[in-house]
């Protein structure tokens, strides 16, 4: 036999993955008894969890000159 709690995550994970199909469902059908449209937020995409660590130069300067500062506008100007 099988406990109970252990097949729990089994089926709270699809619901809890639904609840928000469901909340844009029924704030939908709110908005449209009010004659309202409602539109759906754009969702993120899902993140991967694993984020492989970086490698480790040993020459930092390398990394410094990739980004450049921001310029201010006095800067702009002169080029202008």
């Amino acid at each position: 036999m099988v406990c109970l709690a252990c097949l729990l995550p089994l089926f709270l994970i699809p619901m809890v993955n639904a609840l928000p199909l469901l909340f844009d469902f029924i704030v939908g059908k709110i908005y449209h008894l009010f004659g309202w449209e409602y539109r759906k937020p754009e969702r993120v995409p899902p993140a991967c969890p694993y984020k492989p660590a970086s490698k480790k130069n040993g020459d930092l300067n390398e990394t410094e000159n990739q980004v450049e500062p921001p310029k201010s506008a006095a800067e702009c100007d002169k080029k202008d």
